[in-house]
């Protein structure tokens, strides 16, 4: 699946917080939080490198993406995820909005949605 990328030189903690505070300077809010690292662990014993999972959601995009059709809240909210990268950093991936709805219909919608998307990940340290 394609995905909106980049790397951070900061360590998770610092590039978790980077990340919200970037995702609501452009509009998402971080709805939900999975440390699929610390899951799978409390639930399997398996040790795992960090990763965790934000949903973010822009009402007004959810809004719209609703009104054209109800099931696009299958799709929602957009996942970023933030891991270790070999760098020492952290790397930063955001579903592409594009490849979740690629109906005509939410063609200019999912185009804004990425832009946006892609501009707060720019705005990010590094």
């Amino acid at each position: 699946m394609h995905a909106i990328e980049t790397t951070v030189p900061l360590p998770a903690d610092q590039a978790e917080a980077a990340v919200r505070a970037t995702l609501q300077d452009h509009g998402f809010g971080v709805l939900t939080e999975i440390d699929v690292a610390a899951t799978l662990k409390a639930k399997l014993d398996v040790d795992r490198p960090a990763l965790k999972i934000l949903g973010a959601c822009n009402p007004t995009f959810a809004h719209e993406a609703l009104q054209l059709d109800p099931s696009a809240a299958l799709v929602l909210p957009c996942n970023v995820v933030l891991e270790p990268d070999p760098s020492g950093g952290t790397r930063i991936s955001v579903v592409d909005p594009r490849e979740l709805m690629p109906d005509p219909a939410f063609a200019e919608l999912a185009a804004t949605a990425a832009a946006q998307l892609t501009a707060a990940l720019d705005a990010l340290p590094g």
